[in-house]
């Protein structure tokens, strides 16, 4: 397995020394700021009541990740992807469990993140 210089050290510093390393970048998938305040205000929540610990976020050239631990050893518990090639299909958010189990796939992002966040009951 070789590694790409733009997949070893994605640093904007590397990316603006290499033309095609800054371009390479700009083809990514991204959350953009909408998206990413929402996931990050249920992590949040989640760490708050101490259920998750850390995260990670990949950019990749098809697809954005964002990972989600109860710690940092372990596999992710919880995969939010968002695939643009399925919004015209199934919608391009889902959330995917750490066995790999689709939990829920849909267009708006509000009604996937649903699988996985707790709401209050009232007993």
């Amino acid at each position: 397995m070789s590694l790409t210089s733009e997949d070893a050290d994605p640093s904007g510093q590397r990316a603006a020394a290499h033309p095609a390393a800054a371009s390479a970048q700009a083809n990514r998938v991204t959350f953009n700021r909408l998206e990413l305040h929402r996931i990050l205000n249920l992590y949040g929540r989640m760490v708050a009541d101490g259920e998750w610990r850390d995260y990670a976020i990949d950019f990749l050239r098809d697809r954005a990740v964002f990972s989600v631990y109860r710690r940092a050893s372990e596999v992710p518990i919880y995969r939010i992807e968002k695939d643009p090639r399925l919004a015209r299909k199934q919608g391009m958010y889902s959330v995917i469990s750490a066995t790999g189990l689709i939990l829920r796939r849909g267009h708006e992002l509000e009604r996937v993140l649903l699988a996985i966040d707790r709401k209050l009951a009232v007993v």
